[in-house]
């Protein structure tokens, strides 16, 4: 496995040159792109262009570039423009595909939404698979974001694994350790993983003096930040199985946004690096 920015998620908005830039000097291995950005430059230039640009950082993922959501015909439209993004993906070697699920409905019951889910992500898979692209799915854990809900939906490990396997072959999970946590999950259940079925991993903190159950989505903290999650079981866990793909801090921290991207880029390598040498991996 390998360091891996994204820089939206620390707070930066910037382009895929920038990206690389912030990636290349604070030591992550490889960065997010967007898909649509370097359609573009392959189209404006050529895909070389792209893979010059990148050198030697590695694109980690890209988030599946269409409404899945939408009614049929809508999706239909978004589904055909799937291959020509999975065929340049494949082109530079940005082969892992994210997406999250909302881990409830206010209209579907859960046996009917999971059916939806099979049905949307089937094609999705398919065409993903025959561009040589994983699909990773994001599990939602807090029980927050489900409370006041009609309908619960998955929002633990083993629910995701299940409607990965309903899906296809190449689809596994976007392993989020925040999720992980308010999902009460264990390190344990992580033994029972291969790396086949984790596409993308997401780390990061939660804070401190808050019941599990009472940690909101979007008010996290850098790996290693509290301790409250257990980040080097965690990624001794990853090891363990061999998992190859990027790891990604995704803290979404008020203090990050507040500075540069030069700050925000260091601090969360940093945080990062923290990490990795606790868990025995530098």
């Amino acid at each position: 496995m390998y360091k891996n920015l994204s820089p939206g998620a620390i707070g930066i908005g910037a382009n895929l040159a920038e990206s690389v830039c912030l990636a290349r000097e604070h030591g992550f291995a490889g960065v997010d792109i967007s898909i649509e950005e370097v359609a573009q430059i392959a189209e404006a230039q050529s895909v070389e262009a792209v893979r010059a640009l990148l050198g030697e950082v590695r694109p980690g993922g890209w988030a599946l570039p269409l409404d899945w959501r939408a009614e049929e015909s809508k999706f239909r439209e978004g589904l055909a423009q799937l291959p020509r993004y999975a065929r340049l993906g494949q082109a530079i070697g940005a082969d892992r595909v994210t997406m999250w699920l909302l881990p409830y409905s206010d209209e579907l019951p859960f046996a009917e939404n999971f059916r939806f889910h099979v049905a949307r992500f089937t094609p999705i898979a398919q065409v993903l698979a025959d561009h040589g692209c994983r699909l990773g799915l994001e599990f939602i854990g807090p029980q927050t974001l489900r409370n006041g809900k009609r309908y619960g939906f998955i929002h633990t490990l083993d629910g995701m694994l299940a409607l990965c396997a309903a899906i296809g072959d190449n689809v596994g999970l976007l392993l989020d350790a925040w999720h992980w946590y308010t999902s009460h999950g264990t390190l344990a259940e992580l033994d029972h993983l291969t790396n086949a079925q984790v596409v993308y991993v997401h780390v990061n903190d939660a804070p401190a003096g808050i019941a599990v159950d009472e940690q909101v989505d979007n008010v996290r903290c850098l790996p290693g930040e509290t301790g409250v999650i257990d980040l080097p079981g965690f990624l001794r866990k990853l090891a363990a199985i061999g998992y190859d793909g990027p790891v990604t801090p995704e803290p979404f921290s008020a203090k990050l946004r507040e500075m540069t991207p030069e700050q925000a880029a260091r601090t969360t390598a940093a945080a990062l690096d923290q990490m990795w040498q606790a868990a025995g991996l530098a």
